[in-house]
């Protein structure tokens, strides 16, 4: 068994919860709260423990452990690092998405780590919180990869300023695990006794619970929503019923050290602790200004010189971004330049004691569009939001259209927006973040009389999102477009004065610092914005119709009288990718395939998986395999059935084994949704819908034995 290399970097999720303010609740029994502590226990002016985030992702972390292929038997909880974004909602629905950052090789015979990354949005759009999960796996090392940092908090060499004692429950686990945390270990004595355990153990993350209370207490009593960072290594495990002491050092103001002892023992079973928190005043100004901030984010903006641009960056600036304002200066054609329009709005941003550099180059060429970005990194040391707004007009209908004239907007919108976007993403990838904003037009998306040049590269923007979307995707790297309608210096001759009054740039800028910020979960998608209505379009594919029988090249008399069919929109679909859009056609020439299921009661049903295992066998993957596998299937459609692996044979047999190696038990929908890819096992696993009994080693043989 080798870990999954190939896992770092694939997208896991979205993963969609609900909760109520009876799982908050629930949760903050489960970690010791009491009546001292009513604000986290009683419905009428209910607060959120942090550490409730850990607990709402659990089936995540289960898609990291299946994903990594990490061998169970050696596995621990190394690791949680939590951001906050968010005060935590006491109810809704939350959607989490991430990936496998990090596989890192500490040596043959001292384990691996795997490193994953989370970030999790309440159904309103704000982002909450980023989980960082490190799992310690001690029997994957020795695959020949990169230690990895090395990272250790230094404790002041004084007395603790402040000592926390708790005293859980010995049911303390019967408690948290109704969480999500069903892992047998926490519960069930035979099977504590069979990892080596004397009776089952407490839940690391129950302890860190504890932990994020006693921290709070002590360092901004009953404000649990000023916390903005949770970081812990679990070091030594603790059994329900030992108090624990949480040992706290402020060394700053904002950030503290703690560890967890066991009050009986010493031994230190929460280590390397960091807390940090916001300011009372930063609090407040969050309030203000609402949830979405830009603090040390960096961003350009071209064309920021007036209209669209201006806005834009001074929106930016106000809500705590460093702004690179680009502007060449030049006319509504583009000709002429000048540092006047650029200059102006960094006066302005400066007055309102933000940040922000001027720049002057034309997006036009590819060392002005690298010298833009050239200027955030020398002034800020990073980028992390990129908004191409720069823009000229040359109207003429197409026959009038001369190739100056066509090249001048392809030069400006297209090539401009890669021009500035190629050398942002490589800056942008390395730090493992980035916003990108491209400007389309209802122009590009529906056409306009005498803007050939303008409507062809407008829609040219859509295609290069698509693509810097799916390539930006491992990387956290999220691009969408605009289409806003505002009045600027490019209509203010177009559009009747009234009308132009109604269309203020100011109306279209929300979205675009929604779509900036780091609370926007959606990537590669285009918006109509302005007066205030937003609206979402996209390109969508109709059903279709097979003309002929593809074997056969088809008449056009033929396809014209499939016509009606062939048009239709009716049950359209959007595609992610030209690969996936590629799909439909090929599906269309495999009815018999699709009919097969269809006839066949519903597809896969428990008996027919089991009646086609020897089928699916590896034979080649079971050289010195001697196991029985007993799988007992509740619900109507189960039963029971033994399969025996032995001398690279396989038997499937239906009834009980009298000395199986390893029992599966599991409902019967259940089960046909994991062998069909529909639940992953270890979700399955520690959620327990999927119960395993005997040599837990033995059943990760499944996977590699049989490939549904």
């Amino acid at each position: 068994m080798a870990l999954n290399l190939d896992a770092i970097g694939k997208k896991i999720g979205p993963l969609t919860k609900e909760y109520t303010w009876k799982d908050v609740v629930l949760y903050a029994l489960g970690v010791g709260a009491g009546f001292d502590e009513l604000e986290y226990c009683y419905e009428q002016k209910l607060k959120v423990i942090p550490s409730f985030s850990i607990a709402s992702v659990f089936e995540f972390l289960a898609e990291v452990a299946g994903s990594s292929n990490v061998d169970l038997s050696g596995v621990l909880h190394g690791e949680q690092d939590i951001i906050f974004h968010t005060p935590i909602p006491t109810e809704g629905t939350i959607t989490s998405e991430g990936a496998i950052t990090h596989m890192y090789d500490k040596g043959p015979e001292k384990g691996a780590l795997v490193v994953a990354e989370a970030e999790t949005f309440h159904s309103n759009g704000q982002k909450l919180f980023t989980n960082i999960f490190t799992i310690f796996s001690r029997k994957d090392g020795g695959f020949g990869g990169d230690p990895g940092p090395s990272e250790k908090v230094e404790f002041p060499d004084r007395a603790p300023d402040f000592e926390e004692q708790a005293n859980p429950s010995p049911d303390q686990p019967l408690i948290y695990r109704l969480s999500g945390d069903v892992f047998l270990l926490h519960a069930d004595p035979e099977f504590a006794r069979a990892s080596g355990f004397e009776k089952p153990i407490m839940h690391g993350l129950c302890t860190h619970g504890y932990a994020c209370r006693a921290v709070i207490k002590h360092l901004f009593p009953g404000e649990p929503e000023r916390m903005s960072r949770f970081r812990v290594r679990f070091s030594r495990t603790l059994y329900p019923g030992e108090s624990v002491t949480t040992q706290v050092w402020k060394v700053e103001e904002g950030r503290a050290v703690f560890r967890t002892i066991n009050a009986e023992n010493g031994d230190v079973v929460i280590d390397q602790g960091i807390v940090e928190w916001l300011s009372a005043d930063e609090m407040e100004r969050r309030k203000e200004w609402g949830a979405i901030r830009f603090d040390d984010r960096v961003a350009i903006v071209t064309g920021a010189g007036a209209g669209l641009g201006r806005v834009y960056a001074l929106e930016l600036a106000k809500r705590g971004a460093k702004v690179v304002v680009n502007d060449l200066g030049g006319a509504r054609d583009g000709t002429g330049s000048g540092s006047e329009a650029a200059d102006k709005v960094v006066e302005e941003i400066k007055a309102a004691g933000g940040e922000a550099v001027a720049n002057y180059d034309s997006v036009a060429t590819p060392e002005g569009g690298q010298s833009i970005v050239d200027s955030a990194i020398d002034a800020f040391g990073h980028l992390d939001i990129l908004i191409n707004n720069a823009a000229i007009l040359r109207d003429k209908t197409l026959a009038k259209m001369e190739p100056e004239n066509w090249d001048a907007v392809m030069d400006v919108h297209l090539k401009g927006a890669y021009n500035v976007t190629r050398p942002a993403f490589v800056k942008m990838r390395e730090n493992r973040y980035g916003r990108i904003i491209l400007t389309t037009s209802g122009a590009g998306l529906y056409g306009n009389f005498g803007q050939t040049n303008y409507s062809a590269a407008k829609m040219g923007l859509i295609g290069l999102m698509n693509t810097v979307n799916l390539e930006g995707e491992k990387h956290n790297i999220k691009v969408n477009t605009i289409a806003p309608v505002a009045a600027t210096r490019l209509t203010d001759d177009i559009l009747p004065p009234d009308l132009f009054e109604k269309l203020k740039p100011e109306f279209v800028a929300p979205m675009v610092l929604y779509l900036s910020s780091e609370q926007c979960p959606v990537s590669g998608a285009v918006y109509n914005a302005g007066m205030g209505y937003f609206n979402r379009a996209a390109v969508v594919t109709g059903p279709g119709a097979v003309v002929g029988d593809g074997k056969e090249i088809p008449t056009p008399e033929a396809v014209a009288a499939s016509m009606d069919k062939i048009k239709s929109l009716e049950g359209a679909e959007e595609f992610p990718s030209a690969t996936a859009a590629f799909g439909p056609m090929l599906d269309a020439f495999s009815p018999k395939k699709k009919e097969a299921v269809t006839a066949d009661s519903g597809g896969p049903t428990v008996s027919k998986i089991f009646a086609g295992m020897t089928s699916v066998f590896q034979a080649d993957q079971a050289a010195g395999v001697d196991v029985v596998f007993q799988f007992d299937i509740s619900g109507e459609g189960g039963g029971s059935w033994q399969v025996i692996v032995k001398d690279g044979v396989c038997e499937v047999a239906e009834g009980s084994h009298g000395s199986p190696t390893t029992t599966v038990k599991m409902g019967d929908e259940d089960f046909v949704k994991m062998i069909t890819g529909e639940l992953n096992a270890m979700s399955a696993y520690t959620s327990g819908k999927l119960k395993i009994q005997g040599d837990l080693m033995k059943s990760q043989l499944i996977e590699k034995l049989f490939k549904f």
